[in-house]
């Protein structure tokens, strides 16, 4: 007798609560068939997914996301009227009825008892979605402008990831959307300004069809791969990009200072000759030349290639170092008891090299410093050897 009032219970709470279900799905449909009201009508029916027992309910999805999508046009007409809207909400709006549509298409598509599929909602929503998926981008242009980089990436995300998802089979995204690559442009920029390397690098690959911004593209990627620490594929990066930008103010010189912090001078001046090659008057070019000849010991050939560089621009500050300095090395090569004469020379010849260097970059007290300290005592320029030893010892104390 017991069991069976506790079955009579059991069945007429799951009776009552179907009667909710069945009132509460009664009462959105009156308000969508309506023109107000619709956020009443979503609230009904989150209000029903609250129970566990309703989540696999596709009746009660596909009304959540008729009343967000009437809300979404309603805002739409007042845009359009240039009414004031809330736009950040216009745009959630649009994120949603994405949600609740790939999850409603999920539910559509599990098999029935007899392992059979036949989606009821998947072609209507797929059409409908796609007319408004453009706003999944725009949103995401517009939380970047107002500096909202995890809002923005995860629109851009979800407009990519769109191509991703069963519920758009057949429209091959990828191939026939010329805006994916923007798309991921954008995502990579906010995962860069957002100092994480591994969201500027999820989908820098597809950025690449952005050829307009491929320099940057190539930038954010090469920092990402600092910043994780792979050095290897920072140079590979770099590489490529100094490849295709060969005049970019980012490439070459991290690429210089890349192969130089290893020692590899060859392979830096390598680099300097290729950039010569597209551009040969550029001073930068020009000096890294003279520069990676210095580092080699090739002493006479930067002194002469210096004093070329000098002669385009008086004012490339480091080929005056570069001169001078090698004329210090090829002096400290010479023999000191059988070349006396020669060895004066050189450092009569490195003198003027180093004091305009001096004149240049007054805040470089070490590295001229130094220079002048060994010219001023090997050519006795007493006074002017006093002046730098003081100014040295001040420097070490």
């Amino acid at each position: 007798m017991k069991g069976k009032l506790f079955l009579t219970t059991i069945l007429l709470i799951i009776s009552l609560f179907a009667t909710a279900q069945r009132r509460q799905l009664q009462e959105a449909r009156v308000i969508l068939k309506g023109d107000k009201g619709y956020d009443r009508a979503e609230k009904l029916m989150t209000d029903l997914l609250k129970d566990s027992t309703h989540l696999g309910d596709k009746r009660i999805y596909d009304m959540w996301l008729l009343a967000v999508e009437k809300q979404y046009l309603q805002v739409n007409e007042r845009m359009y009227k240039k009414e004031e809207v809330d736009t950040a909400r216009f745009f959630e709006m649009t994120r949603r009825m994405f949600d609740i549509g790939t999850h409603l298409d999920s539910l559509d598509m599990k098999p029935d008892k007899k392992g059979r599929v036949n989606p009821e909602y998947r072609k209507e929503n797929a059409q409908k979605l796609m007319q408004y998926r453009p706003n999944l981008f725009y949103g995401g242009t517009y939380h970047l402008r107002k500096g909202e980089l995890d809002v923005a990436y995860d629109f851009f995300e979800r407009y990519m990831d769109c191509d991703r998802q069963p519920l758009f089979t057949g429209y091959d995204l990828m191939t026939t959307d010329n805006r994916m690559g923007e798309a991921a442009y954008w995502a990579t920029y906010s995962g860069y300004r957002k100092s994480d390397p591994v969201l500027t690098l999820r989908y820098a690959q597809l950025a690449r069809r952005d050829t307009a911004k491929l320099d940057y593209t190539l930038q954010y990627t090469a920092e990402a791969w600092r910043a994780l620490k792979d050095q290897e594929m920072y140079v590979e990066t770099l590489r490529e990009g100094f490849g295709r930008f060969p005049e970019s103010a980012y490439f070459f010189p991290r690429l210089m200072d890349s192969y130089s912090a290893k020692g590899n001078y060859e392979q830096a001046l390598a680099v300097a000759e290729e950039a010569l090659a597209t551009d040969s008057l550029n001073t930068l070019f020009m000096l890294a030349k003279s520069t990676m000849l210095l580092n080699l010991g090739r002493y006479k050939e930067c002194l002469d290639y210096s004093k070329q560089l000098i002669a385009f621009d008086g004012l490339a500050t480091e080929a005056f170092y570069n001169a001078g300095t090698a004329c210090l090395n090829i002096a400290l090569k010479m023999d000191s008891r059988k070349q006396k004469k020669q060895i004066t020379k050189m450092y009569q010849k490195a003198l003027p090299y180093m004091e305009t260097y001096r004149k240049l970059a007054p805040q470089e007290t070490q590295k001229w410093g130094e220079a002048l300290y060994r010219i001023y005592f090997n050519l006795n320029m007493g006074k002017q050897f006093e002046e730098i030893d003081r100014m040295l010892k001040d420097i070490k104390h």
